[in-house]
């Protein structure tokens, strides 16, 4: 009888995490300014380390939240002043497994660290309108430049 409580107490803790850790994804999908998308959190292994989650647009921020945690605060925090879009590339290899097959990965610069995001090719519009569309920065920083290549980074 004892051992039927213990494993009764332990399903419903489960069901409890379960049931918090998409009640937090459904509360920030509710906001309104949010996308999924996957960052990529190790590169020791080629094509793994990627980080499930949802970013959402808070003024000149994105805020990713990773999809299984509890954590209230985002994992990372991107700022669009200091965001440049360096390579865009669908997934390769081991990605490929990993996320969906119309997904690009765009390789990112923030300061001096390299990043890579991966979303849907429909949000990558919006997500490079949306970096495009902050404050205005040199005038001169974009002239003659290619949209995916690098931009002087300001201080």
């Amino acid at each position: 009888m004892r051992v039927l409580e213990i494993a009764g107490i332990c399903v419903v803790a489960l069901l409890a995490l379960l049931f918090a850790i998409f009640f937090r994804r459904r509360l920030l999908m509710l906001g309104g300014g949010t996308i999924r998308l996957q960052v990529r959190i190790s590169t020791m292994v080629p094509g793994r380390g990627w980080s499930t989650g949802v970013g959402q647009f808070v003024g000149d921020e994105l805020r990713f939240h990773r999809m299984f945690s509890l954590g209230i605060r985002p994992k990372r925090v991107l700022d669009r002043r200091s965001l440049t879009v360096v390579e865009r590339r669908l997934p390769a290899g081991p990605e490929r497994l990993t996320m969906p097959g119309h997904w690009v990965v765009l390789r990112c610069r923030t300061g001096s660290t390299d990043l890579e995001i991966a979303m849907a090719e429909t949000t990558v519009t919006g997500f490079l309108s949306w970096l495009e569309a902050g404050p205005p920065r040199d005038p001169g920083s974009l002239r003659g430049r290619p949209v995916f290549g690098p931009r002087p980074i300001e201080s």
